[in-house]
């Protein structure tokens, strides 16, 4: 659709290029000849000599050379261009094709008429047509004007053709009024007037309405696309109030890069209504944060003054050069205007240098009425400045000294006032909770009861941890004695065996009972020296010499502490000489050792805690 758009845009072509007029036909029979035609449909007969023609022209050129030959409805090459322009009045010329012969109408006759164009219309209607026009020589006839996709021949001398693109129905149009003569003949029912017409056919306006739905969707969518670029970006979303985003927010408002975003935060959460007793402390020192940073913006006030300063001084100075140079320039042209130079120059450069010096005095006037203005006000500055022996400027001095003052002293109010309202608050706070005198003993009492029983609870927890590690050694302990007597009353029972063996072969042999004896004292021996190898295996407690080491430091340890110490300083102090020692291997090795070390609980409730004490000594006078 995009291309029959375009196509139907290339249509108007200028009619300049139709140079040759049917009323010559000296110019006519010689463009025939050169495009290789016969003219008037007279087959093999020319209307004039070959002298008058391109000399060695031949027509049979285009199939010899493999040429392709020219279409005479081609635009801007062809004999059938666009309509022409109003104001210039309509050339037709003669077109032939291999079946007919289509002769233009009268130029001197008014145009054909035609209906309103319809929308999106690639159909034509043809009338007019001779009776013994076949659908091969319409086709003929028009596939010159572009690509057709149908053509419907009726009955009574007339048919519709369809085209591929709306622009090839302009090149159809062109051709009503044309009358068309098949052959040579000039039997009625071979010769016909053209009437071409446009034609409201269903399939053009749908495809029609396609392309316009398509085009508003395209318009659309570079709409959208242009408001979207065009759309300033949302602001950021400002957070919710909590406490740990007003800390955060705090430490945002002290930070100057980061200021101008926190400051926006804050003036949101106060607008909400977010400011309330309990959260008035926080608000007031952000407010504080805030005004601190007065100071800095004066200091940048102050050294972007300083700057602009400088460079006022900077174009003060270019200023100065570029007036000196244009007085030499004006020294220039005044010394040209002598008459020892003036003689030698011609009229014209006279009056070229008069008018540069002209200039250059204008331009040199205004750059220095413009230095002067500024140094004029630096001269009022510094007058200002130095007449401090005047009264009225001591007087100004004065008012801006006590100005500083009564701000500063203002400034001082308001913190104080914010101060004071902030303690209102407190105290207001305060007569509540006075107010309600039992409330406000539970409510005190309550978060340390609760800090309590949390302490309480953890070391309930340690101390059940504590047990249940006893209760798995003491379990590992009784497993291993039970295995060591099941082991024992087995080698009891192979050596009652051995025994009662001995017993028989002693009285079968006759051996008198002294042997018996031996054999039974030797059997208890063997029994005692089992049950010494079992009770060395338990009391066996150390099991390398790292162990005893730490037994040892923290015996002393221990010791130097007569009132025990918790494992956690037990720890602390251990680490100090190996970084890799852990709190329970300490406590562990504690437990190990109850003749050593004991563990006891002191303070009640939230303060209770579990050292650990020194207890060998107390063994040793024990036993």
């Amino acid at each position: 659709m995009a291309a029959a758009a375009d196509g139907l845009g290339s249509t108007t072509i200028d009619t300049t290029q139709l140079n040759m007029s049917v009323t010559d036909p000296t110019a006519w029979a010689t463009a025939m000849n050169n495009l290789g035609m016969v003219p008037v449909g007279l087959a093999g007969q020319q209307l004039v000599t070959d002298s008058i023609c391109v000399p060695g022209f031949d027509p049979s050129l285009s199939m010899m050379t493999g040429i392709t030959p020219i279409n005479p409805m081609i635009p801007g090459m062809g004999l059938v261009p666009p309509p022409p322009p109003t104001d210039v009045p309509v050339v037709k010329e003669i077109i032939h094709c291999k079946s007919c012969t289509l002769f233009p109408p009268n130029p001197n006759l008014p145009p054909p008429s035609t209906r309103e164009r319809p929308p999106g219309c690639k159909t034509v209607f043809v009338g007019g047509l001779p009776e013994n026009a076949t659908e091969e020589i319409i086709q003929e006839v028009f596939e010159q004007c572009g690509d057709i996709t149908a053509i419907r021949k009726s009955k009574k001398n007339f048919c519709h053709i369809r085209f591929a693109e709306e622009f090839m129905v302009d090149k159809a149009i062109y051709l009503s009024g044309y009358r068309m003569r098949l052959g040579s003949s000039t039997d009625k029912k071979d010769s016909g007037r053209l009437h071409v017409d446009f034609a409201q056919a269903r399939d053009d306006f749908y495809e029609w309405e396609c392309k316009q739905r398509m085009l508003a969707r395209e318009e659309r969518h570079r709409r959208k696309m242009e408001e979207d670029r065009l759309r300033p970006p949302s602001p950021p979303a400002i957070m919710h109030y909590s406490e740990h985003e007003a800390t955060l927010l705090a430490e945002k408002l002290k930070d100057d890069n980061k200021f101008s975003e926190a400051i926006t935060v804050l003036l949101t959460w106060i607008e909400r209504g977010e400011v309330n007793r309990r959260s008035a402390n926080q608000f007031y020192s952000m407010v504080q944060s805030a005004n601190s940073h007065v100071r800095r913006l004066m200091n940048e006030k102050a050294t972007h003054e300083q700057e602009m300063e400088q460079a006022k001084e900077s174009f003060k100075n270019a200023l100065t050069g570029i007036l000196t140079q244009f007085e030499q320039i004006v020294a220039v042209f005044n010394a040209s205007t002598r008459q020892k130079a003036w003689d030698h120059f011609s009229k014209a450069q006279r009056k070229n240098i008069d008018i540069w010096r002209k200039h250059s005095e204008e331009l040199r006037n205004a750059h220095s009425e413009q230095l002067m203005g500024i140094r004029r006000e630096e001269e009022m500055e510094m007058s200002d400045d130095d007449s401090g022996d005047n009264p009225s400027k001591k007087l100004r001095i004065d008012e801006s000294a006590l100005t500083a003052q009564a701000y500063a002293l203002k400034e001082e109010n308001d913190s104080l006032r914010w101060q004071l309202d902030a303690y209102r608050n407190e105290v207001e706070l305060l007569k509540q909770e006075k107010g309600q005198l039992f409330r406000t003993e539970e409510s005190l009492t309550k978060d340390q009861q609760l800090q309590f029983l949390q302490q309480t609870m953890q070391g309930m927890q340690q101390q059940l941890l504590s047990i249940q590690e006893e209760l798995n050694n003491k379990k590992s302990e009784l497993e291993q004695a039970k295995e060591e007597q099941t082991h024992t009353q087995a080698r009891l029972k192979v050596l009652q065996e051995q025994l009662k063996s001995a017993k028989e072969l002693a009285e079968i042999n006759g051996h008198d009972e002294s042997q018996a004896n031996e054999i039974n004292v030797l059997t208890v021996a063997l029994v005692n020296q089992e049950r010494e190898k079992n009770s060395e295996k338990r009391s066996q407690g150390l099991r390398s010499e790292k162990e005893a080491l730490l037994i040892g430091i923290i015996s002393t340890f221990l010791h130097v502490h007569p009132f025990g110490a918790n494992i956690e300083y037990l720890w602390s102090y251990m680490q100090q000489l190996d970084s890799r020692i852990s709190a329970n291997e300490i406590e562990m090795l504690l437990m190990r050792l109850p003749r050593m070390f004991k563990q006891e609980f002191t303070g009640v409730g939230a303060t209770l805690e579990k050292r650990w004490k020194f207890c060998a000594f107390e063994g040793i006078k024990t036993t």
